[in-house]
């Protein structure tokens, strides 16, 4: 095992119009000095490891992405161990039988309880979401697309984020797993 820390690297706003071709973003954080780096689906999505902090991460995989891709939004990210609690301390376990309808957000802090309840408030029949440290967990049995919940979650929320289905949650740890050794 070579030394560093894996982390999973989440981009804001990847998709539609935005994009980041996943092979040059590969070829770029290997050229940064990342270790092991392979990304997931063309939608804002990376693992790699390092040596550096998260702090160091996230700011020169931003500068990589603001100078060859034009890319200048949020870039979160997370260690491999925080990943795995994330996925341990999943507040709907039930919900993982379909995993589309399940969504993580990594927050950049804590919301404000007043915001999470107004959220709460517009929950439809079995939906919910939770907070658990600085992740907002989602379940939307009807669906994520026809939810008032996941549709005013963004802005409600009141501090930055992004969110990913379960699906992409457990292929991410899964890709970490293969970049941690």
């Amino acid at each position: 095992m070579s030394d560093g820390t894996a982390y999973i690297v989440l981009f804001r706003g990847v998709g539609g119009k935005t994009q980041i071709p996943v092979a040059p973003l590969r070829e770029a954080l290997t050229a940064a000095g990342f270790d092991n780096v392979a990304t997931y689906i063309n939608s804002g999505n990376a693992v790699l490891k390092s040596a550096l902090s998260r702090g160091e991460v996230a700011s020169r995989v931003a500068e990589v992405c603001a100078r060859d891709f034009a890319f200048d939004k949020d870039v979160h990210v997370a260690t491999r161990v925080e990943w795995r609690a994330l996925i341990a301390t999943n507040p709907f376990p039930e919900a993982v039988e379909t995993p589309t309808f399940l969504h993580a957000a990594l927050l950049a802090g804590a919301p404000e309880p007043a915001r999470v309840e107004a959220l709460r408030a517009l929950a439809a029949g079995g939906e919910g979401i939770a907070i658990v440290g600085t992740v907002a967990y989602l379940h939307t049995p009807h669906g994520f697309g026809t939810s008032k919940l996941a549709a005013k979650f963004d802005k409600g929320i009141g501090v930055a984020n992004t969110a990913r289905n379960w699906n992409t949650v457990l292929k991410l740890d899964e890709l970490a797993a293969a970049a941690d050794v």
